[in-house]
């Protein structure tokens, strides 16, 4: 085999590797954060106190009601 098919192939090699471990490593994510969403009621209610506002648990509820509609439509768009 001659050094320049060798340094073609990987070459090749190096490109599939990152293009596949950047496919891998964004189907890692997605599924993580859609098992462990950044915000939960908790950190919701945490900010609302910070902000002022005595939150309910009724407007706890359709806040996270709304994100996940917001999350959902982000996601069939892809």
């Amino acid at each position: 085999m001659s050094t320049g098919l060798a340094i073609l192939f990987i070459i090749l090699a190096l490109i599939a590797g990152l293009v596949g471990g950047f496919f891998l490593a964004r189907k890692y994510m997605m599924d993580y954060f859609k098992k462990n969403p950044p915000i939960n009621e908790d950190t919701l209610r945490m900010l609302m106190m910070q902000m002022g506002q005595k939150p309910s648990e009724k407007k706890i509820k359709q806040m996270m009601a709304s994100m996940k509609v917001q999350s959902d439509k982000a996601n069939k768009k892809k």
